[in-house]
């Protein structure tokens, strides 16, 4: 894919971010670009100088914010740093002119360059994006403010605007994650919720560890969570309020276990598996009513639906051909079609934000596989290999996937990592203790 800036133009309408605004500050066209194709990719090498500290109480947050941007930046494989101990000239003020000459002795690319300002309890942060080799600015300069707490998801705006206008694509660094952090033996693992920024940093803990909980999942705004939780002794599945917290039990049937359970797009309807006398089929069930609908009637097991972006869909696995395989069928039910053809089992399918993949868990010759195909099965990609990696979860924009990733022995521990849609960036999410079932969240407002 190819991005070239189009003509800005200045304006001055403020957008409301969530606590966080954004201004444009200045507009100019540029012919930066990055092409982003299978195979291998040179990084754009970029530079991010600390920020300028406008006042006294800025000097700790201008140095932080620069170094998650270029951590955001850097960690897609898509881009380079080139390190401060590399820098000929430095920036001496926001509006201070760009020695274009001097960045382009040291092959810089793109350059970013940004101020910050502290007065009690407001931090305002602006920046501006440059194409060195073309001498122009590229797109509009932001500016955005907020609370010191939210320092971080401001530097995450900032890089998701340089990796948009250079890429073309919707960034996805101002996203969290819900899983399920563990302690404990292989054996006897404690399990609970918890929430990150996508990075791995500021870890909230939503529940205790007295009760396993499993496949926590985002709404599609983000602000609920579907999780299934033993804390009655059989699987039950739990819808959780983010804000305050609170949970409540959805789609309990006297004697039947439920789980695996996701938001239709609609963010009403949940799909979901339902297990009764030993077998397990699909259902859905209104969030607000409890009104409940069956979509599957087959003496298979049918689990981990998940749907089509445009919510005309379903794609789930089932072991009705003997082993487990991915199918689809319609939203409302009806004769679903098999995907899935390759050796081994299919598991866990997710379909991408863009509506062009699913990603899926293989297991074949004792190895498990993280893999995306087309919807109808073709160009299946095997994007990981290890003892256990399971249960994708798509980045907002659909370029990165995060999954599980368990080391083998009675010692084993599970962790997430992360990997681009073609193959490349494997790399660990940083975080503390063990951890599995990730699901990532929508792109905060």
């Amino acid at each position: 894919m190819t991005y070239q800036s189009p003509l800005g133009l200045l304006f001055a309408a403020i957008l409301a971010v969530g606590g966080v605004f954004a201004v444009p500050v200045m507009a100019q066209n540029g012919p930066l670009r990055i092409e982003i194709k299978e195979g291998v990719i040179e990084p754009l090498p970029f530079a991010v100088p600390d920020f300028i500290a406008e006042n006294g109480g800025a000097g700790t947050f201008a140095r932080d914010i620069a170094r998650v941007i270029a951590s955001d930046l850097a960690g897609t494989g898509l881009f380079r740093e080139i390190p401060a101990s590399a820098h000929i000239s430095g920036v001496s003020g926001f509006d201070a002119p760009v020695a274009y000459a001097d960045w382009k002795a040291i092959n810089t690319q793109a350059l970013i360059t940004g101020a910050v300002s502290a007065s009690g309890d407001r931090i305002v942060v602006k920046f501006r994006l440059y194409d060195i080799f073309s001498g122009q600015q590229m797109g509009e300069g932001l500016q955005f403010a907020g609370t010191p707490q939210s320092w971080r998801r401001m530097a995450h705006k900032v890089a998701d605007a340089v990796y948009s206008r250079i890429t073309g694509e919707g960034g996805y660094f101002d996203s969290r994650v819900v899983y399920v952090a563990e302690s404990g033996p292989k054996n006897e693992r404690a399990k609970r919720l918890a929430v990150m920024d996508y990075d791995g940093a500021n870890v909230q803990f939503l529940t205790d560890s007295r009760s396993i909980v499993l496949a926590p999942r985002f709404s599609p705004t983000g602000d609920r969570i579907l999780y299934t939780s033993y804390q009655s002794g059989f699987p039950k599945i739990y819808l959780m309020d983010v804000a305050s917290v609170q949970s409540r039990a959805l789609g309990d049937q006297p004697g039947t276990m439920t789980f695996a359970p996701r938001f239709a797009p609609n963010g009403r309807t949940v799909v979901f598996s339902l297990e009764q006398g030993g077998n397990s089929d699909l259902y859905t069930v209104d969030t607000v009513s409890g009104a409940l609908g069956r979509l599957t009637n087959a003496p298979s097991i049918e689990t981990a639906p998940d749907y089509s972006p445009d919510g005309a869909q379903i794609t789930f696995e089932s072991d009705r051909s003997g082993t487990q395989q991915i199918y689809v069928m319609g939203a409302g039910g009806g004769e679903p079609r098999r995907i899935s053809n390759g050796p081994g089992r299919y598991s866990t399918p997710v379909w991408s934000p863009r509506g062009d993949l699913i990603a899926f868990t293989k297991q074949h010759q004792g190895r498990f596989h993280i893999g995306v195909m087309r919807v109808d099965g073709s160009e299946e990609r095997l994007l990981t290999s290890s003892f256990l990696d399971e249960g994708p979860t798509w980045s907002p924009n659909g370029r990165v996937i995060m999954f599980s990733r368990e080391t083998a022995g009675a010692s084993g521990q599970t962790s997430l990592y992360s990997v681009d849609i073609t193959g490349r960036n494997l790399r660990p999410v940083p975080i503390q203790g063990a951890a599995s079932d990730p699901s990532w969240s929508p792109l905060l407002p």
